[in-house]
């Protein structure tokens, strides 16, 4: 067999995806990694800090130019309505992205190798509401359960014991053992229970036309990332997210609302 009949070998190779499409990495094995490099639990600053540094880092040098990523505990969420990078290869794009988001967060953390894996998500326009708004209802749930597992943990249970118990619970029971033990999950901090979103933010800056020696002011775009998100089921957050991804004929109505809290 010659080498070049390998190549035929590679059927996924032309598979493509065409825009929007959002790519979601998530981290592998990361409850063991945070666990053993002792970040704190249920939620560590530091780490979620260095996520949306990683996505802020892919906006700003991967070349790839994503409009929005939406981030919270070890997955981020990036997503392309234009043009994507590779041609739409699905390949490419479930390969390079990961990689560049481990290779980002293994330096920025100081850790041993970490990995992520990937997936691309192809969607209709109006459906990446509903998608954020799904991910967002994930991170609050994340957030309860977390609070919940690791007060039974500090009660002095297993983690056997606390992830049964666990099973058992509520949400609405989970709040209450959480209050129980002075926490008050409508009170944590907004992107524990809302994640963090990544963006192309326009501003004005004063400038100087030399052709016509004149002060001008100039638009330009920076990368911002906002800790105190809206839940993105209500109408301030529909028509955020609505700006952001260029998605005007959505209506709020159309989307379910989950109890993502106060």
């Amino acid at each position: 067999m010659r080498v070049s009949d390998f190549e035929d070998h590679e059927i996924y190779a032309d598979l493509r995806a065409t825009p929007p499409v959002i790519i979601r990495v998530d981290g592998r094995s990361f409850r063991n990694l945070l666990r053993k490099h002792r970040f704190e639990k249920p939620f560590d600053r530091r780490f979620a800090s260095a996520m949306a540094d990683a996505a802020e880092s892919f906006f700003q040098q991967s070349g790839l130019y994503p409009v929005v990523a939406y981030t919270f505990s070890d997955e981020i969420n990036i997503i392309f309505t234009d043009a994507l990078p590779f041609d739409g290869r699905i390949e490419k794009l479930v390969s390079v992205v990961p990689s560049y988001i481990s290779s980002v967060l293994t330096r920025s953390l100081d850790l041993p190798p970490i990995a992520f894996d990937g997936r691309v998500i192809p969607l209709h326009p109006e459906q990446i509401i509903e998608y954020l708004v799904w991910r967002q209802a994930e991170a609050w749930r994340n957030c309860i359960n977390g609070y919940g597992y690791y007060t039974l943990r500090s009660a002095g249970l297993s983690g056997t014991e606390a992830a049964s118990r666990m099973l058992g619970l509520r949400a609405s029971g989970i709040h209450e053992l959480c209050f129980q033990h002075g926490i008050n999950l409508d009170k944590v901090p907004l992107w524990q229970r809302r994640g963090v979103l990544v963006y192309w933010e326009e501003y004005t800056k004063p400038g100087y036309d030399p052709v016509r020696d004149i002060e001008v002011v100039v638009n330009r775009k920076r990368v911002t990332q906002n800790w105190d998100l809206p839940i993105f089921a209500s109408e301030e957050g529909g028509v955020m997210v609505r700006e952001l991804v260029g998605v005007r004929n959505v209506y709020l109505s159309e989307v379910t609302t989950p109890d993502l809290g106060r």
